[in-house]
């Protein structure tokens, strides 16, 4: 499974953007996905997460309310919408996918597959 994150730039505070990740995968729909953000000095923080068929989803609590995260399994993509940005937001985005079936965890040694990564600043 290869992932390939991509969205992420520059925003100000209350502002929106939405992040993208394409697996290259044949059965994209066996994999329950997640996002999860690392700024710098701390440690990989889990965001969102969907179920196999997108009938779940779930947010840690600093992104509750302000963030959604979608896929299209005939696309093979997942999305995250990021509305009403804060300064706290800034951090490296990645997704992820744990193994094929696998549940989903809200740590990242859960997952088996990770994305390169892409940058999201918030500026005040």
């Amino acid at each position: 499974v290869q992932l390939q994150a991509s969205g992420g730039g520059l925003v100000q505070t209350g502002g929106s953007l939405r992040l993208s990740c394409a697996a290259s995968v044949r059965t994209f729909i066996n994999y329950a996905m997640a996002w999860f953000r690392q700024a710098p000095g701390k440690e990989r923080e889990f965001v969102a997460a969907i179920s196999r068929t997108g009938g779940s989803a779930y947010y840690g609590d600093s992104v509750k309310g302000r963030f959604t995260v979608s896929r299209d399994n005939a696309k093979n993509t997942v999305d995250l919408q990021m509305n009403s940005m804060k300064t706290e937001d800034t951090a490296v985005y990645y997704c992820a996918a744990p193994k094929a079936w696998g549940p989903i965890d809200y740590l990242p040694g859960g997952y088996d597959y990770w994305g390169q990564g892409t940058q999201v600043t918030v500026s005040s």
